[in-house]
């Protein structure tokens, strides 16, 4: 198990204090949502994660709020609201700018699915507490006093930087096994050690992830990826046996050695720990992926020769990553995006060896700024040599006034008035115009010209 990085304190929090820490639209919103259903004859309570980070002073960006109305109730009272899951009792509020989950007290039965119960019954704040799935996740604040309401000990796992099952850790996985996932996840985004027993019972139950929809597996894992610290996750998805289940190429880089010349900080998967830890905080879920991924083909193109070697690690990577990229189900072009970081992360490598021609097309990649900071991580978290980041850099401000992409001199309707017959040469010849334009040989749509001629010309034996 992994020590947090530091005991978050909650004791003594003021309730005007607690309430300070909301945005104000976002209070007045709860607050007026809370009026309207206490008007009615209801009570309205802050619940679950905005409570959490408002006690961790961490910043709140949606707020949940429990009631004792039913939700044809508040469908009622509200003149703009979704129904997203009446028969559990959930209905989004719309109050703009913000939307509201407003959930009624509820108590579950079994559930079969694995994911939800089978019966609903509304019931009050105890025992809509007892059914959440960890303590800190269970705490309840009156939205006009900022007073707590605790029924699990919460803010004492708060302060001690605990994640614990509010009861039996087997009996909350059970009932919804993304909870397995979501423990790492909580764990690794606030800095928290998993509870002994919860932890045994995330070691226990890693293979019931397979029963989990690849949907809900890949938004757990991007919030991981994407949380402050990344490396601590990855960490305890390796160590509870989750990464082998959902991730088990990434998995399979731990204990790969790499040449101690390039890579003195350890094996593939200390590295990309590492990259992530260099990173800090990433906010872009592609570049996240591509990291986690830009050397999953190393473990099976390991070899020894003169060296430790990884021939071909880049492409077959590529290839992995797509496969990986739709099984989690991401979009096409997320997809796209990813596979093309891991393609092109060794490039960087050549830059200086590159034509003009080659390195301008090079730097005129699709997202070249996210494949240029994969490179310079994978540079910090390895050797430290940053002068090909620093080349393209310098090369991207030489360059910045030039377009990258300039408009051909002449196209393929130029080729077919000179005569020339369409063909897979039109692509060889319009593609060497290319280099030459970017390589600043030929300037003008004469030179271009001339250039096919000379190049067609029957006596420089070019079949056409």
């Amino acid at each position: 198990m992994h020590e947090p990085d530091q005991k978050l304190k909650t004791q003594g929090t003021a309730p005007s204090q607690l309430l300070a820490g909301l945005e104000s639209s976002l209070l007045k919103g709860a607050q007026e949502i809370a009026r309207r259903l206490g008007e009615a004859g209801h009570s309205a309570l802050l619940a679950g994660g905005v409570v959490r980070d408002l006690l961790l002073s961490r910043p709140v960006s949606d707020v949940d709020i429990a009631c004792s109305a039913p939700p044809q109730e508040v469908e009622r009272l509200f003149e703009h609201t979704v129904a997203v899951g009446k028969q559990f009792g959930v209905v989004i509020v719309v109050l703009a700018p913000h939307q509201f989950e407003v959930t009624t007290f509820r108590r579950e039965t079994a559930y079969l699915d694995g994911r939800h119960p089978s019966q609903v019954t509304f019931s009050d704040a105890r025992d809509d507490a007892l059914r959440r799935d960890f303590t800190v996740n269970a705490l309840f604040a009156d939205p006009f006093s900022g007073r707590v309401t605790d029924y699990v000990q919460g803010r004492r796992d708060l302060q001690a930087g605990i994640i614990r099952t509010v009861g039996d850790p087997c009996k909350r996985f059970e009932e919804d096994k993304l909870r397995i996932l979501r423990a790492v996840r909580f764990a690794a985004n606030l800095g928290f050690e998993i509870e002994a027993g919860t932890f045994r019972q995330v070691c226990a139950a890693a293979t019931n992830l397979e029963q989990v929809s690849r949907e809900r597996i890949r938004d757990e894992l991007v919030k991981i990826l994407t949380g402050p610290d990344a490396s601590r996750g990855l960490g305890l998805l390796l160590e509870s046996g989750i990464l082998q289940v959902i991730l088990p190429e990434a998995a399979a880089m731990q204990g790969v050695e790499q040449p101690p010349k390039f890579h003195p900080e350890g094996d593939v998967f200390v590295h990309t720990c590492l990259m992530f830890e260099k990173a800090g905080q990433i906010s872009d879920p592609n570049l996240a992926l591509g990291i986690l991924l830009h050397d999953v083909g190393k473990p099976p193109t390991f070899t020894v020769k003169d060296r430790i070697r990884f021939d071909g690690h880049a492409e077959l990577g590529a290839k992995m990553s797509d496969e990986v990229c739709r099984r989690l189900r991401l979009s096409n072009i997320q997809r796209e995006e990813v596979v093309e970081l891991v393609r092109h992360h060794l490039r960087f490598i050549h830059v200086r060896q590159m034509r003009e021609s080659t390195l301008k097309r090079f730097l005129r990649l699709d997202n070249f700024e996210k494949h240029l900071e994969l490179h310079r991580l994978d540079c910090l978290a390895s050797h430290g040599d940053l002068s090909s980041y620093e080349y393209c850099r310098e090369k991207l401000e030489e360059l910045a006034a030039q377009p990258l992409k300039p408009k051909p001199l002449i196209n393929g309707r130029d080729l077919i008035e000179m005569g020339l017959k369409p063909g897979p040469v039109f692509g060889k010849i319009l593609s060497q115009l290319e280099d030459l334009q970017l390589e600043g040989v030929l300037k003008s749509r004469r030179e271009a010209l001339e250039w096919v001629r000379e190049l067609t010309d029957p006596l420089n034996g070019l079949e056409v």
